[in-house]
């Protein structure tokens, strides 16, 4: 879908104007998709367009992006995702060791799957990690108000840095109902799409914490835009990244130069867009990783592992899981309703 909208509706429009002019593009972009856009496929059509540009912009001028946003970190906090559900958690802790012992410090992991479930999954991790190290919770937008609520002891027990989107983003009630009784902070975004979404996040008073990621929110132009309105009302921005390693570094860039710059997410399941895509591949020691310090992304790609991942252009995308989209019947197995 995002190829098709950059080959087949921008590419025209955007060749022969100034690559520099990075802010202006996306405008004519946002408004060249406004009619069927706003949101979705559209706006991460803007994104893949607008990181592009900025690595361009860092190239010309020599610089990483990171400076170019007035940032100074030359190294930011990440976190593992992953700690999917598992039929025996002890599974869980032996991934979790792992997590730890390839330098991180935090980590998030899946609940919502029943109430006996997330129990004993949340013991076996902070057993793991100890406390003195961070852990998340991912809610998979499962929970009702009342199970949220019943889990609440548990996620203060447990010393949960945060919790991650417990109902789905078409309920922002749930969301404001819950945070006074919750005590912990929540956090949300990944759902959600530009700088006018957002903002209803925000002045609505639904999250703590935001979760914009270049790759789907519109892309540096419009995570900076978010950032900064974040800032002005005190939250913090932790990126989502799920996606790919190009989408990982521009929301690293991002978070070191944001103020309220909290964390990034880096994938740990085994993603060959997040592990085998770039030529250097990143590194997280103590629980930070380095932005890379060539101009622009500072990043090369692996070109063979760009290829093994490519779909022919007009090819039908084969049936199967990617990332958070399914295609096909056969692949479709929705979990059954969180049971308490």
């Amino acid at each position: 879908m995002v190829r098709t909208i950059v080959e087949g509706h921008l590419r025209d429009i955007l060749i022969g104007k100034d690559p520099l002019d990075v802010e202006t593009l996306w405008e004519q972009n946002y408004t060249l998709t406004r009619w069927y856009g706003r949101k979705g496929a559209a706006v991460s059509a803007l994104g893949g367009v607008d990181i592009a540009l900025w690595d361009i912009r860092g190239k010309a001028v020599g610089e990483p992006i990171y400076r170019l946003l007035g940032g100074g970190r030359d190294h930011v906090p990440a976190y593992a995702s992953g700690l999917l559900w598992k039929e025996d958690v002890a599974e869980l802790s032996g991934e979790a060791a792992q997590h730890l012992a390839d330098g991180f410090r935090a980590m998030k992991m899946r609940l919502g799957r029943n109430f006996s479930y997330d129990r004993a999954a949340l013991q076996a991790v902070r057993d793991t990690i100890g406390s003195q190290n961070r852990l998340m919770i991912e809610g998979n937008a499962r929970y009702s108000l009342e199970q949220a609520i019943r889990m609440v002891p548990d996620f203060q027990s447990h010393q949960i840095f945060w919790l991650e989107e417990p109902f789905s983003p078409e309920f922002p009630e749930k969301f404001k109902a819950l945070r006074p009784k919750l005590g912990i902070p929540v956090a949300a975004g990944e759902n959600e799409f530009g700088l006018q979404g957002f903002r209803e996040l925000i002045e609505g008073g639904i999250v703590d914490i935001l979760q914009p990621d270049c790759c789907r929110a519109g892309g540096i132009t419009e995570c900076w835009r978010i950032g900064q309105l974040a800032d002005k009302h005190g939250l913090r921005v932790a990126t989502h990244t799920w996606s790919d390693a190009i989408a990982l570094v521009a929301n690293m860039h991002l978070i070191a130069a944001l103020p309220n710059g909290l964390t990034v997410e880096i994938d740990r399941t085994g993603n060959g867009l997040i592990d085998k895509l770039l030529k250097e591949p990143l590194e997280v020691r103590e629980g930070e990783v380095a932005l890379p310090q060539g101009p622009g992304l500072g990043i090369e790609l692996d070109e063979r592992a760009l290829a093994r991942h490519a779909l022919p252009r007009h090819e039908r995308i084969p049936d199967g899981v990617y990332s958070d989209m399914v295609f096909g019947q056969v692949n479709y197995k929705p979990a059954g309703p969180y049971q308490p």
